[in-house]
């Protein structure tokens, strides 16, 4: 099996949402290729050392996916298995938001629009220094709809933090309904492109043009900050919870857990 493997993320995202009894799948669904591209591929650093002062940051802002990213970081080595079968458990250091006391995990994020204005911070001390790190910040559509999403992208340009990229997971759906409907966002790579970013679109689940776009917007040092627009599926690779918003809050019994991990390992 390939690292970072997509189906496998996904069965891990399920294996803790199931013994957490918690939320969330959905989101995190729509993140695991975006995640295992990055991580396989593009993001620096020490499998020995997830504090190493030359890694490149991943600041997950849609702090609510983090099963994703947990279940990256496990297939690192940063978290043991055992440890991801206590998720959420009283005690557990692993939460259902984004907490940077995990290793591999830079900020805690959970307050939506609030990691992209710390993840610039990262990218423009890593400028500022020249250290050539890279900072990758997650961010969610529905997040789109606070303001410091925006705050964050015009700071962003006015210091010319090439070093940054955005990606923006576009599954159409936020906590309370579609996007479209809760705040329109409009045409997000216009938006972005008129901040003055340089903007690419992708298939959020096609890897090979994620792989592509990655490389691409992290060789272009022109002093534009960079936004990936990734147009996802919310649930993705388990057919009753594609675009179906209630595995935002919904949690898992025994019948649709093993349900949903059949139907992977039939598509694998």
């Amino acid at each position: 099996m390939n690292k970072f493997d997509a189906t496998h993320l996904r069965k891990t995202i399920l294996d803790m949402a199931f013994a957490g009894s918690t939320v969330h799948i959905g989101c995190a669904f729509s993140i695991v290729e975006l995640l295992a591209v990055l991580y396989r591929n593009h993001l620096r650093f020490d499998p020995l050392d997830a504090q190493s002062p030359n890694r490149d940051y991943m600041v997950l802002s849609k702090g609510h996916g983090v099963m994703a990213q947990y279940a990256c970081l496990n297939e690192i080595g940063w978290l043991p298995d055992d440890e991801l079968a206590r998720y959420f458990e009283n005690g557990t250091r692993l939460k259902g938001l984004a907490d940077a006391h995990v290793p591999g995990v830079e900020v805690t994020a959970g307050s939506l629009g609030h990691g992209l204005s710390v993840g610039v911070g990262l990218a423009l001390a890593a400028k500022r220094e020249q250290t050539g790190q890279m900072c990758y910040a997650l961010v969610g559509d529905g997040e789109l709809n606070e303001g410091t999403i925006w705050e964050a992208a015009l700071f962003a340009v006015q210091f010319k933090l090439d070093n940054l990229i955005v990606i923006v997971d576009v599954n159409g759906f936020q906590a309370m309904g579609r996007t479209d409907e809760v705040i329109g966002l409009g045409d997000i790579e216009r938006k972005f492109a008129a901040f003055d970013f340089d903007v690419t679109a992708v298939d959020g689940h096609d890897e090979r043009a994620i792989d592509s776009a990655y490389a691409d917007t992290r060789s272009r040092k022109n002093g534009r900050p960079k936004a990936i627009i990734a147009k996802t599926v919310k649930g993705k690779g388990v057919s009753f919870m594609e675009n179906d918003n209630v595995w935002h809050y919904t949690r898992l019994d025994l019948r649709t857990y093993e349900s949903a991990v059949a139907e992977l390992k039939e598509n694998a």
